[in-house]
């Protein structure tokens, strides 16, 4: 797709100090309407991240591991916001590493999981909040642990996604877990984006 390679080397510039990205997509959005696309901000914030992390993938290189410049992250983006597809918008594919792709479930029966003290992290957690939330919050919190693993970032929309819950129960809920101390804000993706405490 000749979109993606177009925007990925726009943001590649990166002609100024700070919010490049931002810039990007707004160059973007005016270059579309240009050509007649009725295009809005709404899956450039929504999906923030994903965005800049395949804006990323689309210009980086590592020759000696073997990892090439790759566009089809951005083009699930891009045929999103142009075909009006559903593509999912999983910042964890992104990750080079392989940690957490999405097409590799690991086997409970080969694989141990990451111990601490004799305990799994999810187990560690459940200790950690079964007296302070009621059953079901902490089957939603464990829930959520699971999917954003390590220091993977997320907002109300991924928790709606999730759990299959709504917007308003979404908020309460993050707003428990950071007043519990168990999320922690982040700043620099957006507003009301977290992530698990380590």
């Amino acid at each position: 797709m000749t979109g993606a390679f177009f925007v990925s080397r726009l943001w590649q510039i990166h002609a100024f100090g700070e919010d490049n990205t931002r810039t990007t997509a707004v160059f973007f959005i005016k270059y579309l309407r240009t050509l007649g696309f009725d295009v809005t901000n709404d899956i450039f914030a929504e999906n923030a991240w994903y965005f800049r992390n395949s804006l990323v993938r689309a210009n980086y290189n590592d020759f000696t591991k073997g990892i090439n410049e790759t566009t089809e992250y951005l083009e699930l983006f891009l045929r999103n916001l142009l075909l009006g597809e559903d593509n999912p918008l999983h910042n964890r594919t992104l990750h080079i590493s392989g940690t957490f792709k999405e097409t590799e479930k690991p086997d409970i029966e080969r694989k141990k999981p990451d111990i601490q003290d004799g305990k799994s992290d999810i187990e560690v957690l459940k200790s950690d909040i079964d007296n302070r939330f009621t059953t079901k919050t902490t089957e939603h919190i464990l829930k959520l642990r699971e999917e954003f693993q390590g220091q993977t970032i997320f907002g109300r929309s991924d928790v709606m996604r999730v759990l299959d819950i709504k917007a308003s129960r979404s908020s309460e809920l993050l707003k428990e877990m950071a007043e519990q101390g168990i999320i922690e804000p982040v700043s620099g993706f957006g507003k009301g984006k977290y992530r698990f405490r380590q």
